[in-house]
């Protein structure tokens, strides 16, 4: 399987990732270990990670001053990421922030919580279209199962998320939408639309385009705990 490269930059490559590929080697090999042996001459720096099921853009370091520096600026949070996301439930509420603790619970989830311990804060919009809810998400943290977390807390599991009781599909629908970031100076801005199922219709991504890309998004203002790591 050929592996998209968006940038190659003397210190990042910015790549992307197809839904249903374990970040690490899981069984045989993962998404890393495939980068590294698809180009041998570079050495990838994970700095920050998808799920097995969500696709879309990664971020690697290509040496370890860059690396150090990458994992400062998440840790700021001062990386902007936007989401793409799909469920077939109507949300509670159609936008806004869910914040909370994430507590580890049974087999291999994830919950929210009122305690300000591991805080995790998502912001969306929604819209209908064709039957579904399609989402677009900002993550100021990067909290593991965030985003799963969050959309089925207001009652809007993410399409194919069986392990946060979503119906079954043939893939999570979950997207790495954009990344941008300031960079010694200058500022990158990386975004790609998912291919990979007919979900994403053209109808779908002129609604995206009309609501939420042509100007700029106004999302709520939240400011993050001192105590968030």
């Amino acid at each position: 399987m050929t592996i998209e490269v968006v940038c190659q930059h003397a210190d990042f490559w910015v790549v992307v990732k197809p839904a249903g590929e374990s970040f690490h080697s899981e069984e045989g090999i993962g998404f890393v270990q495939r980068l590294q042996q698809a180009y041998p001459s570079t050495q990838f720096f994970p700095v920050h990670r998808l799920d097995k099921m969500t696709s879309g853009l990664l971020l690697f370091a290509t040496n370890k001053e860059a690396a150090r520096a990458f994992g400062q600026l998440f840790s700021e949070h001062v990386m902007e990421k936007r989401y793409i996301a799909v469920s077939k439930m109507k949300p509670k509420k159609k936008q806004g922030t869910i914040s909370g603790g994430m507590s580890a619970s049974r087999r291999g989830q994830w919950k929210l919580t009122n305690s300000p311990e591991n805080f995790a804060v998502t912001q969306f919009f929604s819209f209908a279209e064709g039957g579904l809810r399609f989402f677009f998400v900002r993550p100021l943290t990067g909290k593991t199962h965030q985003i799963r977390v969050a959309l089925k807390s207001i009652g809007a599991p993410i399409l194919g998320d069986t392990r946060y009781a979503a119906d079954a599909a043939e893939r999570g629908y979950l997207h790495a939408f954009s990344l941008s970031f300031e960079w010694f100076g200058e500022t990158f801005n990386f975004s790609k639309w998912p291919e990979e199922d007919a979900v994403f219709t053209d109808e779908v991504r002129q609604r995206y385009d009309e609501l939420f890309l042509r100007s700029p998004v106004t999302w709520p203002k939240f400011k993050l705990p001192k105590l968030d790591a």
